[in-house]
């Protein structure tokens, strides 16, 4: 075959090529080789999880559960209580917590500050018909207000060992306890037992009310830990704040509480306002880490590199080894498209068309036949012919391309 069979094929070419050609992208046989270790390591660790999940359901509560041992849960205060004969139920709804609340009942409210503005009215309303003990752990500004009138908190503190510094009798039988936390302040003229001061406030506050009902503000609830039950005079206070009653009622407030109306409380409706702040800066790192390591690992785009080959391949000897493949195959019609499509590449410079244009019979032959208006070939059957019914007809094709090729270059 000739040098035309040198040229790169176009689309036309491509158009004519066999249909049976053999796929590079990988089969899902390969690919499940591939990722099957990690999907087994993936496949571990959540069957991991879900049996550790389902082993410690059974035991493990939130902070300030009465069935936690974990060290800020409070199983030990609960059992204290129930061996001295107060009774325990566990509330997690407003509800439950305001039907099993009456005279002889200390109501504990964990989380008052979860409440929502309707639940702390019913909770007041509450509080004043019961005729019992109230205790209140943490509350702060969004709560008071409603729950304990007349008393305003101040920021935080660190837990420390405070002295009771007042006259209460449960306060002075416990001695110094570890509190801290919301501090307080009362009001003028508003009746109340203020202890254990830190900075000149006092963290715990007992605000009676008519007949044996009273309240009890506890500024951080760290005495009811199983941590630190045991340390100090924590165990004594608890003891008595809690167990005066025959009965005590544990409030657990959970945001999945039907009596929450979300439309009262822009704070509690708003979902980002419930994610800790640590877990948003957290997720903008491993974002902005994903995007970094995207740039680093992109393909940069340069300019063509000469990559340096093992073995030099000269155009003659890959212009014969395709032209055996054709032959082998019996693929005239392929080896003529090829031939034909160099042919009018190279042509159509020649002739000022487009190169875009080369394979277009309607530009490339009126131009070819403005340059050789006399030749004796007909250029439309050479270059835009059918395929050659046998090799003599290909080897004459190509014959033909070169003399044509030779006679628009000389002429």
């Amino acid at each position: 075959m000739s040098g035309a069979a040198t040229g790169t094929p176009t689309p036309d070419s491509a158009a004519t090529a066999p249909a049976g050609t053999t796929s590079t992208a990988p089969s899902a046989r390969r690919i499940w080789t591939r990722v099957r270790g990690t999907a087994l390591v993936v496949a571990l660790v959540l069957i991991g999880g879900l049996v550790l999940a389902t082993v410690r359901s059974a035991d493990a509560h939130g902070a300030l559960d009465p069935r936690s041992t974990e060290p800020h849960g409070s199983r030990a205060v609960a059992e204290l209580l129930e061996q001295r004969g107060v009774t325990l139920t566990l509330a997690t709804t407003l509800d439950e917590a305001t039907a099993a609340t009456n005279p002889g009942t200390t109501l504990l409210v964990t989380a008052p500050d979860l409440l929502t503005d309707a639940q702390r009215s019913t909770l007041r309303s509450t509080m004043e018909n019961s005729a019992g003990r109230t205790v209140l752990l943490g509350a702060g500004s969004p709560s008071l207000g409603t729950l304990a009138p007349g008393v305003t908190s101040a920021p935080g503190t660190t837990v420390t060992n405070l002295a009771p510094a007042c006259a209460l009798p449960a306060a002075t039988r416990a001695g110094s306890v570890d509190l801290g936390g919301e501090r307080y302040e009362v009001a003028p003229g508003t009746t109340a037992d203020s202890c254990y001061p830190s900075g000149g406030r006092p963290t715990l506050v007992r605000l009676p009310g008519p007949s044996t009902t009273d309240t009890v503000l506890l500024g951080s609830p760290d005495i009811l830990y199983n941590t630190r039950l045991d340390q100090q005079g924590n165990a004594s206070l608890a003891l008595q704040l809690l167990g005066s009653r025959p009965h005590l009622v544990w409030y657990l407030p959970s945001l999945y509480d039907a009596s929450a109306d979300a439309s009262e409380d822009d704070t509690t409706g708003d979902f980002l306002s419930l994610i800790p702040s640590g877990w948003l800066w957290g997720t903008l790192q491993l974002a902005l880490a994903a995007l970094l390591a995207a740039i680093w690992r992109g393909r940069r785009l340069g300019p063509l590199v000469t990559e340096r080959l093992p073995v030099a391949v000269r155009a003659s000897e890959a212009t014969e080894g395709r032209a055996r493949l054709y032959r082998k195959a019996n693929a005239r019609d392929r080896a003529a498209s090829v031939l034909r499509t160099a042919t009018r590449t190279r042509l159509a410079p020649l002739l000022g068309v487009p190169t875009r244009d080369a394979h277009s019979p309607e530009l490339l032959l009126p131009a070819l036949s403005a340059r050789l208006p006399g030749t004796t070939a007909d250029p439309k059957h050479l270059l835009f012919g059918p395929a050659p019914a046998d090799d003599s007809t290909l080897i004459r094709l190509a014959d033909q391309l070169d003399a044509l090729e030779r006679e628009v270059r000389t002429s």
